[in-house]
């Protein structure tokens, strides 16, 4: 880390499980103070009591919009500034495409991409004031690749991809740098419960993985402080597969 990274301050959308804890966690033991943003305040307290005193909380659903310029407004009053925003918070929908509604298409895209939009959007209007700040957001190899059952979470997950190239270029000259982290199978509870009901996905899924195994959560964070540090001070819109080679994978 360098010296400059310290001090700084994170909003991590999703932060209190999976890839979004692993994520605060690896902050905050850079010195990295972590603001979670979530639903549910049970879990976002305990993430917090867990991360220690470098941490803190905000309930909030980020689908209700019209809330989000307020929350935005609180962080930048509570501590002054805000450095990094980690788009991470999403929902997912397995269903067959004839069997998605227009109402499940919608909310998904809701949650996953006009709020991640619109929060963004907030943020960067702190960032540009600062003349600096730097956006993550978390994608999924459901952009790559053409996975059955998903199409809403792959609709919703393709804007991400683009949404980070389009940023990149519109906000570098605020001194603000836009990436993205696609990550492949990774270890959480979620995937673990998913893939060990399905033996045949599963045996699929690590036969494709050059690498032969599921990833990290800690990995896929590995690769977030690097590209939120002055270590990749030039780097940005760039989408990052963290997938052990899945997505290269024969």
């Amino acid at each position: 880390m360098d010296h400059q990274d310290w001090n700084r301050i994170a909003i991590i959308t999703g932060g209190a499980s999976g890839i979004g804890f692993a994520i605060a966690k690896l902050f905050v033991q850079s010195g990295i103070k972590v603001i979670l943003i979530g639903r549910d305040s049970v879990r976002l307290k305990l993430a917090c009591e867990t991360l220690g005193v470098l941490s803190d909380f905000i309930r909030c659903d980020l689908s209700r919009l019209n809330e989000l310029p307020s929350v935005v407004e609180s962080i930048k009053k509570s501590h002054g500034r805000i450095d990094i925003l980690i788009n991470n918070a999403g929902m997912h929908l397995k269903k067959p495409l004839d069997d998605v509604t227009d109402y499940d298409f919608q909310k998904v895209i809701l949650t996953n991409q006009t709020a991640m939009f619109s929060l963004t959007r907030e943020v960067v209007k702190v960032m540009a004031h600062q003349c600096f700040g730097v956006v993550l957001n978390i994608s999924s190899m459901a952009s790559q690749y053409g996975l059955p059952n998903v199409i809403a979470y792959t609709a919703s997950k393709s804007a991400i991809e683009g949404m980070t190239r389009a940023m990149a270029v519109e906000l570098a000259k605020y001194g603000i740098r836009v990436n993205c982290i696609a990550p492949g199978f990774i270890k959480t509870n979620m995937s673990t419960l998913a893939l060990d009901k399905d033996p045949e996905r599963k045996k699929k899924v690590l036969s494709r993985t050059p690498l032969g195994r599921l990833g990290k959560p800690e990995e896929v964070a590995n690769a977030a402080l690097f590209l939120v540090s002055e270590s990749a001070s030039y780097i940005t819109g760039v989408v990052l597969p963290v997938d052990g080679g899945n997505s290269i994978g024969f």
